[in-house]
C-alpha cells in the first residue's frame, strides 16, 4: 500500500515539530467529539502553522497565533450561519445531496470538519464515510460547489501539490520545482519566513 503521508514529508522537507503537543490534539478532538486523521496530525505537528505554495494554510492547535482550534469554531460558525434551504442550492452546492448527509452540520463528528483552506476562498473539510470505517476529504470551492474525495488527507495533499485538481474541476494550482513553505510568524514583531522544500524533479 502506498505511503502517502511519508511522501508528503518528503516532498516538503525536515519538519521542525515546533509547536507538537498531544495534549492539544486531545483537547481539540474532546471539543470535536471524534478524532483526526493521524496523518493530518503528523503533518500539522511536522509544519504548522504554515502557507504551503502561497495559498494553503495549515494551523496548529497548541499555537496562541493561528491557532487551529479557534480557526475551526470559527469557519464552523461562518458555514453554519449559511442559508442551506434545499429549494435555493444547486445539487452541486448542498452537502446533504453530495455527500448523503441527513443534515448540514460542522465540527460535529457526524458533520463536516474544516482542516484547512486556501486564499482563494476555498475550503478543505473532512467527514466520516458513509460506513463509519474511516474518513473522506470534502472540499468546497469559492463558488459554493462541493466534491468528494475518498482519500487520506495525506494523499489528498499530494496530489494537490503534484498539480491535480483535488477541489472540483480546474482547480489546480501547481508551482514546479520545490515546494514553497512559508512559516507564519508567530508573534506580532516577527516575519513571515520562506523556505524550500528539496528537489523533486517537477
Amino acid at each position: 500500500m502506498r505511503d502517502y503521508l511519508a511522501e508528503v514529508l518528503v516532498m516538503l522537507g525536515p519538519g521542525g515539530q515546533s509547536f507538537a503537543d498531544p495534549e492539544a490534539w486531545v483537547r481539540l478532538e474532546a471539543e470535536l467529539g471524534t478524532e483526526l486523521p493521524e496523518d493530518y496530525k503528523a503533518i500539522v505537528d511536522a509544519y504548522a502553522p504554515i502557507r504551503i505554495n502561497e495559498h494553503l494554510t495549515l494551523l496548529h492547535p497548541a499555537t496562541e497565533r493561528f491557532n487551529l482550534g479557534k480557526d475551526i469554531r470559527d469557519t464552523c460558525q461562518a458555514w453554519a450561519a449559511v442559508n442551506w434551504d434545499p429549494d435555493r442550492l444547486g445539487e452541486d452546492e448542498d452537502p446533504r445531496a453530495v455527500f448523503g448527509l441527513k443534515e448540514v452540520t460542522f465540527g460535529t463528528k457526524d458533520g463536516l470538519i474544516p482542516l484547512s483552506s486556501t486564499d482563494l476562498g476555498e475550503y478543505i473539510f473532512m467527514a466520516t464515510l458513509p460506513d463509519g470505517t474511516g474518513h473522506r476529504i470534502c472540499a468546497v470551492e469559492h463558488d459554493g460547489a462541493w466534491y468528494e474525495y475518498r482519500m487520506s488527507f495525506a494523499e489528498w495533499l499530494y496530489r494537490y501539490l503534484i498539480g491535480e485538481d483535488v477541489i472540483g474541476p480546474n482547480s489546480s494550482a501547481f508551482y514546479p520545482g520545490p515546494v514553497l513553505l512559508d512559516r507564519l510568524p508567530m508573534s506580532p514583531g516577527d516575519r513571515t519566513v520562506r523556505t524550500y522544500g528539496p528537489d523533486r524533479g517537477m
